[in-house]
């Protein structure tokens, strides 16, 4: 029997080596090549021969991808001008050689503040060159479970991708519960209540609201086989403007069913799932059958 690999512990390098086939991933700008951030050096700042972030070729179930994975324990996945570069040329590459998908393995705060205005250029960019891949007919993946989340600029950037893959672990975002608290104080979010915090960001309330459009549990292979069901049952989205009103119109709906809420519990209680108290402790696998019972039942 294979170890079970938390997803949530993984490093970055850990994660495509688990996620990727065997002795498939080719990495490009290596840590030899010391890409190093250089606004952190002048602020006599860490650094790291990768900008946290490893970016590369590989085959999952033999389907070419590209991937990039964020390292959450660098600066918190925090993106800089390098950092950034790295993830935009990576999705650059993808628009040219038209891969079967890339893989965003996002574990990301935001922006890095040592380079505030390069993090928030390099954001912009990297959006820009998601959506160019999109229409080149490239999908593009987002997994999340890391320690970081997608919060901030990489947040947004997780609700361009065609495919978001969390566990309950993973959050999703655009201020961090940290941020909110500081800005609103204690009372308006207490971001030392871990459970309110996933109760608001996790992959169980993300995936119920439909913004996650698969969960799986903390275990890597569950990430992995969520990524080659992707692959292979993924059909690219239309980009005319009536798919994109019809966007806007189920965003339009959702804000109305759920215009005071302000905890997972109470739409998980809306939705009506059985013993919505109950939800955080569901298996991933479990979960899913629930909201499928209820798209059946509507």
């Amino acid at each position: 029997m294979s170890r079970r690999i938390s997803y949530f512990e993984a490093s970055a390098r850990a994660r495509v080596a688990t996620l990727a086939d065997e002795r498939s991933f080719t990495e490009f700008c290596p840590p030899a090549q010391r890409r190093t951030s250089p606004h952190l050096a002048r602020l006599d700042a860490p650094v790291a021969f990768d900008d946290g972030v490893v970016v590369g070729s590989a085959t999952v179930a033999g389907r070419p991808v590209l991937i990039a994975a964020q390292e959450g324990k660098f600066n918190g996945g925090a993106v800089g001008e390098v950092h950034g570069a790295k993830i935009r040329g990576l999705l650059e590459r993808a628009a040219r050689e038209k891969p079967a998908a890339v893989l965003l393995l996002v574990d990301s705060g935001g922006v890095r503040l040592h380079e505030a205005n390069a993090g928030l250029i390099a954001i912009s960019e990297i959006m820009r060159a998601l959506m160019a891949a999109q229409a080149a007919g490239v999908p593009v993946f987002a997994l999340i479970g890391g320690s970081c989340g997608a919060f901030g600029g990489m947040g947004i950037v997780t609700r361009l991708c065609d495919e978001v893959i969390m566990s309950e672990e993973g959050r999703l975002g655009l201020s961090g519960p940290e941020v909110i608290e500081t800005v609103k104080g204690v009372g308006e979010f207490d971001s030392r209540d871990r459970s309110l915090v996933w109760r608001v960001t996790g992959g169980k309330l993300r995936r119920a609201l439909g913004e996650a459009t698969r969960l799986v549990d903390d275990d890597a292979a569950a990430f992995r086989a969520a990524a080659v069901a992707a692959l292979a049952n993924h059909r690219n989205a239309p980009g005319d403007l009536a798919s994109l009103k019809a966007a806007q119109a189920a965003l339009t709906e959702r804000r109305a069913a759920h215009p005071d809420t302000r905890d997972g519990l109470e739409v998980w209680r809306a939705i009506g799932l059985p013993q919505p108290e109950a939800v955080p402790m569901l298996a991933a696998d479990t979960f899913n059958q629930q909201l499928a019972q209820l798209a059946t039942e509507a």
